[in-house]
């Protein structure tokens, strides 16, 4: 990006999203979400167009890009459907990382690049029942057996992807004493014995995304597939977590804007009075003041992701992101089901399923209290 403006090479990268999610995703995206399954077709069409490999290395299978290019990416599929948009994610920003920045290089060769390439997908696995935005209430356990193997025992909740995630990147505690600083991460496969994966979470929103509790029961890890060092694994979890904040802003950001542009067509064509609702001056001033802010949390994403791109202190730029990209998502959707009266209520119409589909924006990958306490903590107040 020079001068807020995008280069040549991310503006095609971007009408190349935009079209894919107007071709492939939108057309399903209501069916996802009503089945509350996402489709294995539309899966495989994501793995095989290189959607989950973006702003890695080409020597891992990676397209080689940067992050800002992924935020375009996560911003044109969260339009139609916010669903793929935390699959990408999750993958993306939460999975891969911890391999990518903490791996060895024979980890990388071994999972990372049939992560980036398209072959498998991952989850990240940290949330527990007592374990959400205080991280260090953790209580799945790994304990060292005679061979030198971790024995995993214990149940993350939330898992996204996991139903049908082939990488599964675990935190448990290796030294229970020490709290979050006895936390380590580790590489687990979904065949894995003693590896059980519920039924999908009923839930609000996000309803085509996999999400699913999964149970760690006596699985046997040998010691290569301890990411870092042990004991490390809670800082491991942290950054991959203000990275992750950075696609959430961007998803945000997509949901606002998706909702905007349904509601515009939707005004256009809607009459009261003689004329369309588009021509009056309360429906213009809604509009321009929701699209104001989106543009505003749009640019502290590409602020965000530049900071990262350029290894800078990113992450109070990422919480920002997240946090007002979270409320203007929920605040937009909200107006724009308003604007729309009782057709923007009816699931026929989109911005319905994207009003539900904010509210998560504003709870994952750190809650909006948890966004200002990092904000606030940088101020050194």
């Amino acid at each position: 990006m020079e001068g807020f403006k995008l280069t040549k090479t991310q503006l095609l990268a971007q009408e190349l999203f935009r079209n894919f999610a107007e071709t492939e995703i939108k057309p399903i995206a209501k069916d996802m979400d009503e089945a509350e399954e996402y489709s294995a077709e539309l899966l495989q069409k994501l793995q095989k167009c290189h959607m989950f490999g973006i702003p890695y290395g080409k020597e891992y299978g990676g397209a080689g890009a940067d992050v800002l290019t992924y935020t375009l990416a996560m911003e044109e599929c969260s339009k139609v459907d916010a669903s793929t948009g935390i699959t990408l994610s999750v993958h993306t920003s939460l999975c891969c990382p911890c391999i990518n920045e903490n791996g060895t290089e024979e980890q990388k060769q071994k999972f990372l690049r049939p992560l980036i390439n398209g072959e498998k997908i991952g989850c990240f696995g940290l949330t527990e029942a007592n374990a959400g935005t205080d991280a260090a209430g953790v209580q799945t356990t790994a304990d060292k057996d005679e061979n030198g193997n971790y024995i995993i025992n214990g149940q993350k909740m939330f898992t996204t992807n996991s139903g049908f995630a082939d990488t599964f990147i675990v935190f448990a505690l290796t030294d229970k004493s020490k709290g979050p600083k006895g936390m380590s991460a580790f590489i687990i496969d979904r065949d894995m014995p003693g590896v059980s994966v519920s039924p999908n979470i009923e839930r609000m929103g996000i309803r085509a995304a996999s999400n699913c509790a999964v149970t760690y029961e006596n699985v046997v890890v040998s010691p290569d597939r301890l990411l870092g060092k042990e004991n490390g694994g809670y800082k491991i979890a942290m950054t991959a977590l203000g990275g992750g904040r950075i696609g959430i802003g961007a998803q945000s950001v997509g949901i606002a804007q998706g909702a905007i542009n349904e509601t515009i067509k939707y005004v256009k064509e809607r009459k009261q009075g003689g004329k369309p609702i588009s021509k009056y001056q309360n429906t213009q001033f809604q509009i321009a003041s929701m699209q104001t802010k989106v543009d505003a949390a749009r640019l502290m994403v590409w602020r965000a992701a530049t900071a990262k791109d350029n290894h800078e202190n990113y992450a109070p730029l990422a919480a920002m992101c997240k946090l007002f990209a979270s409320e203007v998502a929920n605040e937009v959707t909200r107006m724009c089901v308003q604007l729309m009266g009782g057709y923007g209520y009816c699931r026929e119409y989109p911005v319905e399923r994207a009003m539900r589909d904010a509210k998560i924006t504003e709870i994952y990958e750190g809650t909006s209290e948890a966004m200002k306490m990092i904000i606030s903590g940088s101020m050194k107040l």
